[in-house]
């Protein structure tokens, strides 16, 4: 009896905790993670005019998902006029950042602060409650000097490792246990402070998995060296931000009536003209538009999109025809051509996701060149010249040069943001 009792708490038990962690795939090389889970996102996170610092470890130093990022609220959510500063630094733990965060990030008064911390601070090798504790009080004091300073927080977890990482003797699947514990403090800081946590850990490992199952073995969600993500898996990072920061994706929506030849327009586009089923449009918003590029592509923005609801949740545009007596219609848009049914059409369509090749593409293209400027300046500004011999000789006259520097790179993103004038082309098929 009492054996049988023992099991069935056991089994009781095993019930229970899988209501608590993720979602797994069903997979065995999963059944050792534990991850918790995480709250579904409360609403906008973000408020008209914020300062959001993007701050991190070498990952942000890439400058790739905190690009994304600044380029989407740039292009995609210009209403919120959302301004950005990245701190990424190469090698830094969450410790490193607290000890610097007055002198480098605070002092510019940021309204909303990510973090993305735990690769270096795992230190590439097995789970030890020690070093979590350290993790966790360095953490936790960041999140305390950004609360007391009156800005909102989101405390993202670390990303995961791929097979093999050059500089360690620990195997992967050692270390990304220790990256899911760390998450899992990140998760439970973030509850006990009130912050929001955004998950970075568990999207880009089971997305790796699936990624080699359907494009490859090569396939390195974590990037080359397992640690450094290319394009697709800095989308899937900037994916959860994204999430975590509450935004909607809604991007506008252009109805067309063909029986009465008639057509509305929302959400930063307006309609110009519309005869013979030629639209035109001019917008103040834009789609994102990821560059071409291959979905098995590890290196792909679009590889990253076709691995994630990035387009579904953040990239909306979407074209609606009612009253169409055909049963197919071919719509082109920025040179490109798709064939879609009238249901389909009636439903709506997504020109974001349908479409490789728009009309904003140049225009967009401008905008995250010069968020690549700003935020490439922005790397030197703290690390070469707030801490190098300009910040040691006089650091507030270093934070004045600098900064007066730094202000035509940011301007030039809202200069390069204009409206695009744009047709769409309805034809019935013969």
């Amino acid at each position: 009896m009492r054996a049988f009792l023992l099991g069935l708490t056991l089994v009781l038990w095993s019930h229970l905790s899988a209501r608590d962690v993720e979602t797994k795939p069903n997979d065995p090389a999963f059944a050792r993670f534990q991850p918790k889970q995480a709250p579904a996102p409360q609403g906008l996170l973000l408020r008209p005019g914020d300062r959001l610092a993007i701050i991190g470890d070498s990952i942000t130093e890439q400058k790739m998902y905190s690009r994304i990022i600044e380029t989407y609220l740039a292009a995609c959510m210009p209403d919120l006029q959302v301004t950005v500063r990245q701190y990424g630094w190469g090698g830094e733990t969450a410790e490193g950042f607290k000890n610097r965060m007055t002198n480098d990030c605070l002092r510019f008064q940021p309204t909303i602060a990510t973090t993305c911390y735990g690769m270096n601070d795992h230190r590439y090798t097995a789970y030890d409650a020690a070093n979590g504790k350290w993790y966790r009080d360095n953490q936790e004091a960041i999140i305390k000097a950004f609360k007391a300073a009156g800005a909102r927080f989101v405390i993202g977890s670390p990303g995961c490792v791929g097979p093999k990482v050059p500089w360690s003797k620990s195997g992967s699947e050692e270390m990304n246990l220790n990256l899911c514990e760390l998450r899992n403090i990140c998760l439970d800081l973030a509850q006990q402070e009130n912050v929001v946590f955004a998950d970075v850990f568990w999207p880009m490992l089971t997305l790796g998995w699936k990624a080699t199952n359907e494009f490859g073995a090569q396939y390195a969600i974590a990037g080359k060296d397992a640690v450094h993500p290319g394009w697709a898996g800095h989308l899937v990072m900037a994916t959860a931000f994204l999430k975590a920061l509450g935004l909607d994706g809604d991007l506008g929506t252009i109805t067309v009536d063909l029986a009465n030849n008639q057509a509305t327009a929302g959400g930063g586009h307006e309609v110009i003209s519309l005869k013979d089923g030629e639209l035109t449009v001019k917008s103040r918003r834009y789609p994102f538009c990821a560059p071409t590029g291959d979905v098995k592509d590890d290196n792909a923005i679009r590889s990253g999109m076709a691995l994630t609801d990035f387009n579904s949740r953040f990239n909306r545009l979407r074209l609606v025809v009612k009253n169409a007596p055909a049963k197919e219609y071919r719509v082109t848009w920025g040179g490109e051509s798709k064939t879609f049914t009238a249901e389909q059409l009636a439903s709506g369509i997504n020109l974001a996701a349908e479409f490789s090749v728009t009309p904003f593409d140049t225009a967009f293209k401008r905008v995250d060149e010069a968020v690549g400027r700003k935020q490439g300046y922005e790397t030197k500004q703290v690390k070469s010249l707030f801490h190098g011999e300009e910040g040691a000789v006089d650091m507030e006259a270093t934070v004045a040069l600098t900064e007066r520097a730094r202000a035509p790179l940011a301007a030039a993103i809202k200069e390069q943001f204009v409206p695009v004038t744009h047709v769409i082309k309805i034809e019935p098929k013969p």
